[in-house]
């Protein structure tokens, strides 16, 4: 009778592809802490360059807001090359050009080296590494566990930040904003050597011509446009770009330097935001392995849009200032996770690249509309109220889409380079 228990020699595989699976995870939490710090640390400079440069608050949301678009135009294609090519190079290049955009930036003296620099240049490279497409790469390595593998690895978007961004502040205080960009660009440059040595080499992907592969994504970006689900993740992807990337990471600190927080105190603040946004992503990576998933996407929305209240009373209140930043913290990334498991079987690990690169660039679209707006509103009215409210509004919005996503954890079988049916 011959036994159906594994080969020893398939059992080391299999545990071989296990410690990679989680080196990679590593790699890629080690690779978010820093990109997205850096991303986000717009925000944080808004005070520094007023007061040093002359730039308003407007011109530099802006300017955050063309970066996210530029993010939005190039993330889809990147994330088509990541599904033909894989991703070590591409993460390798964007963290090195981030780098070198950090230490250009430490002599700007023009607002259109701020545009030119860190928008477009620096807006193709962190487009590279969004969390969105970093999940496509934890997917071709995990079968099994795939929320809580991708909540671990996105989780450096907000761990880093939660020790990395306070401590940027302090430099930047001791140091000047200048020195701080120089030095920030060094560490960047190394941690991507780090990162394209821990990766390691890929499996191959399966063998396209040019001619093929561009038909084929016409093809699936075809029947992408078809699929309820496409659009509904899309649309509440929108609405989370704008309360978080475009609202809450350009214009928190500076509103709250505008209520009369110190910057380095408001730059803890948003560290604790980005400390509980951790744990909130990994919790809900783990519960999106288990539980209903649209139905935790829509909790997500729906808790934000009521952490929204709170910033309109945080004035001369540092309590509720980090009340909101650790409540807010908890439901922010935790979207990334449970989006990535719902394309991963409602749509396909085959065109995941591709996919969530469609719906990162709705998310960046939703960012810069935020950035710009907040911007705007404040340069208007003196104050951030009416942002706010309209976040608030947003946010519901965002979570009745989720709720009409059905759940299915079945993936579908389809033929290659077009989506799964719904």
């Amino acid at each position: 009778m011959k036994s159906s228990l594994p080969a020893p020699e398939d059992l080391e595989q299999s545990s071989y592809h296990d410690r990679k699976g989680w080196v990679i995870v590593f790699a890629l939490f080690l690779m978010l802490s820093i990109v997205i710090t850096a991303r986000n640390s717009l925000g944080l400079m808004m005070p520094f360059w007023k007061e040093d440069l002359g730039w308003s608050y407007k011109f530099v949301a802006t300017a955050s807001a063309l970066m996210m678009v530029t993010m939005a135009a190039t993330a889809p294609v990147l994330g088509s090359i990541i599904d033909r090519f894989g991703s070590r190079v591409i993460y390798a290049v964007g963290m090195s050009v981030i780098g070198i955009v950090y230490i250009l930036c430490s002599f700007m003296t023009e607002p259109w080296q701020l545009v030119v620099v860190f928008s477009l240049v620096g807006g193709v490279a962190f487009a590279a590494m969004a969390p969105s497409l970093v999940s496509t790469t934890i997917a071709h390595h995990f079968k099994e566990r795939l929320g809580l593998a991708t909540s671990m690895a996105t989780s450096g978007s907000t761990g880093g930040q939660f020790a990395i961004m306070p401590l940027f502040a302090l430099l930047i205080t001791l140091l000047s904003w200048r020195n701080s960009f120089f030095i920030a660009g060094i560490v960047i440059l190394v941690t991507a050597l780090v990162v394209f040595l821990l990766i390691g080499k890929e499996p191959p992907r399966p063998k396209t011509d040019s001619g093929t592969a561009r038909s084929s994504v016409l093809t699936t970006m075809g029947g992408l446009a078809q699929m309820p689900v496409f659009w509904l993740l899309g649309g509440g992807f929108f609405i989370c770009g704008f309360t978080t990337a475009g609202v809450i990471k350009v214009h928190l600190i500076p509103y709250a330097v505008s209520c009369g927080f110190p910057p380095v105190q408001s730059a803890t603040a948003y560290g604790v935001l980005s400390l509980f946004s951790l744990i909130g992503m990994i919790s809900y990576g783990w519960l999106s392995d288990r539980y209903h998933r649209p139905m935790l996407l829509a909790s997500c929305y729906f808790v934000r849009a009521l952490t929204f209240v709170m910033l309109i009373y945080i004035a001369g209140n540092p309590t509720l200032l980090y009340v909101f930043a650790i409540l807010f913290g908890i439901f922010d990334y935790a979207t990334f996770p449970i989006v990535a498991s719902i394309v991963a079987t409602h749509i396909g690990r085959h065109i995941m690249g591709l996919t969530m690169g469609l719906i990162f660039a709705l998310h960046a679209l939703g960012g810069a509309l935020g950035s710009f707006m907040g911007g705007y509103l404040y340069e208007l009215f003196a104050r951030y109220d009416w942002v706010w409210f309209v976040s608030i509004a947003l946010a519901f919005v965002a979570a009745f889409l989720s709720i009409l996503i059905s759940e299915n954890r079945e993936p579908k079988s389809n033929p290659a380079g077009s989506p799964a049916a719904t």
